[in-house]
């Protein structure tokens, strides 16, 4: 998995497996799927992000598994 913040266009960008992308549907309002040809979320997009989030947390990650 990989996760990538552009700050100036205020996205982040998660890439779940490394999969060619077929296809793309935005589902709510700044919210990106991605698809493979099997139908499979791939990666998603998250626009605006710090009219929701602190910049001060998107610079740090915390990844848990449980």
């Amino acid at each position: 998995m990989k996760i990538h913040f552009d700050e100036q266009t205020q996205a982040i960008y998660i890439r779940l497996v490394d999969s060619k992308i077929v296809d793309s549907e935005q589902v709510r309002a700044g919210v990106i799927l991605d698809f493979n040809a099997e139908g499979q979320v791939v990666g998603m997009e998250f626009l605006k992000v710090k009219d929701y989030i602190p910049l001060a947390q998107l610079k740090h990650v915390e990844f848990e598994i449980t």
